[in-house]
């Protein structure tokens, strides 16, 4: 296993209160836990991955989801199992999604 971390400051979305976990660790899938904390405006980001040596494109990925969403305050938690980029990005886009849909 590897744990990537990764911070992104000055984001300006709040996430709602309330936690929002989605899909299953498993093969070639992963879960995102998504989360509000106090961090000053930072995002951040822990990757515990099966796939070793991937640092660069998950970077790659994280960073494209922050300047989609900008998201503030907020941690995520990543369980991996060798999801490919694609995956990675729909499912962090769900949770986004889900959080926000919470709080209409």
């Amino acid at each position: 296993m590897e744990t990537l971390t990764y911070r992104f400051e000055n984001g300006q979305r709040r996430i709602p209160a309330r936690p929002e976990l989605v899909g299953v660790v498993g093969s070639g899938n992963l879960e995102v836990l998504i989360e509000p904390t106090e961090q000053g405006g930072a995002c951040t980001v822990e990757i515990s991955t099966a796939a070793r040596g991937f640092g660069a494109i998950w970077e790659a990925v994280m960073t494209d989801f922050q300047t989609r969403w900008q998201l503030a305050d907020t941690r995520i938690s990543i369980n991996d199992m060798g999801a490919t980029p694609a995956v990675v990005s729909l499912r962090l886009d769900q949770a986004v999604e889900a959080l926000l849909e919470q709080n209409r």
